[in-house]
């Protein structure tokens, strides 16, 4: 049967256009339907939003022609230190270290600002992929050969898959009647970028607060991404403080080791939660990013698992495209999902159970919990193995993307 597209994406942030572009870059015509006016995400300004790519999500993008474009803009994370800490108190000595001169891949990772990444996206899938932007997808009809989109705009478009890669409350999912599972962590992410004074010299650095974890990410020159973790009321009340005050209540969490302190941008926050799609394929549907799974920011690996998806998707579709196979039939989707279901759920879990085992002040759990992990940094084996699934190394099997090789 005809077709407008081969793949319809709905959603516009990060997954949703990079799929696009594998996509497009094996010959298939790709439509992505973006709710947000393209300059609202477009701004030339700072305004703090930034990710951790790990070494697979940089080489993806590498291998989609992305990454000399925005590496300018991007930090390399060269350490990783994290420690238990109180209010106040400053953190105690580091129970974990990791370098990234043990792994030899180069850095662990790289921070890299929102505005330079969906620039170098939105530039990207100029003439090679449809982007409508301004518009959404609110309903669609899955039937034996298509799947059919109707848009905010009045338009139906037809395609042999819908890609849902609308985040967590995922229309797509919720009009296919895919479940969800999860719960609230009763924790709100307190985001901004900090101007400070020293050097952080590519170190990343995590503070396990009894009330939820603080990040402290290097970004270029002397600057950080912070993702603090508090509960709701807390983070509420924090929230409400104009800057000065705010910065009164984050100066004893964050220390003193970078010298002075002051905002850099603007304040972001949201509430936190584990959502999980109960199947991520259903007739002419696939899901990726977080409308598949919805994960505490704790490791900051929410877009790195999202970029899993879109490459495991996409050679999927690409093999399969080329074997003579419709993309959107059953057998198709459940590689993808065998692929990818395991791995997501799995590193879901294990972030959920991190931030229960550290939001807990028990001291004698305290005690362990430092014993334990100083156990990891003192054994290189397993320090290595923390650090290779951390940068996405451990992937198995590794789709090609994630490898740095084009499809």
């Amino acid at each position: 049967m005809e077709t407008d597209v081969d793949v319809l994406i709905a959603g516009g942030g990060l997954n949703g256009p990079t799929l696009a572009l594998a996509l497009a870059s094996a010959g298939l015509h790709v439509a992505v339907i973006d709710p947000r006016p393209a300059d609202a995400r477009a701004s030339e300004e700072f305004d703090g939003r930034a990710y951790a790519l790990a070494i697979a999500s940089q080489r993806l993008l590498k291998a989609l022609g992305l990454w000399d474009d925005v590496a300018p803009h991007s930090q390399p994370i060269l350490e990783v230190k994290a420690a238990q800490g109180q209010p106040g108190d400053g953190a105690a000595p580091f129970f974990l270290h990791f370098d990234s001169a043990e792994i030899e891949e180069g850095p662990v990772g790289h921070m890299l600002e929102d505005r330079f990444l969906y620039r170098a996206l939105l530039t990207a899938m100029t003439g090679r992929v449809t982007h409508l932007s301004g518009v959404s997808v609110t309903g669609q009809q899955s039937g034996p050969a298509t799947v059919t989109a109707m848009l905010s705009d009045g338009r139906r478009m037809t395609a042999r898959l819908l890609v849902g890669a609308d985040g967590r409350g995922s229309g797509v999912a919720t009009r296919t009647g895919i479940a969800r599972h999860g719960w609230d962590y009763g924790q709100t992410a307190l985001v901004a970028a900090i101007d400070h004074d020293l050097p952080h010299h590519g170190i990343a650095q995590q503070y396990f607060m009894p009330t939820g974890p603080l990040a402290i990410l290097p970004l270029p020159g002397n600057r950080s991404s912070v993702v603090w973790s508090e509960t709701d009321d807390n983070a509420k009340a924090i929230a409400a403080l104009p800057d000065s005050a705010f910065l009164d209540v984050l100066r004893p969490r964050f220390g003193d080791y970078l010298g002075g302190i002051g905002l850099a941008g603007q304040r972001f926050s949201y509430p936190l939660s584990l959502s999980l799609a109960e199947t991520y394929v259903a007739p002419r549907i696939a899901l990726v990013g977080d409308a598949a799974h919805g994960v505490h920011p704790i490791a900051g690996q929410g877009l790195n698992l999202g970029l899993r998806d879109v490459a495991a998707l996409a050679e999927t579709l690409v093999d399969a495209a080329r074997r003579g196979e419709d993309i959107g039939a059953d057998p198709v989707l459940e590689r993808y999902q065998g692929w990818r279901r395991f791995d997501a759920t799995s590193l879901a879990l294990g972030m959920d159970a991190v931030n229960s085992l550290f939001g807990n002040d028990n001291p004698l759990l305290r005690a362990a919990r430092g014993l334990g992990m100083g156990a990891v940094t003192a054994v290189p084996a397993l320090r290595r193995g923390f650090m290779r699934q951390a940068a996405g190394l451990a992937v198995d099997p590794m789709p090609r993307l994630l490898a740095g090789r084009a499809l």
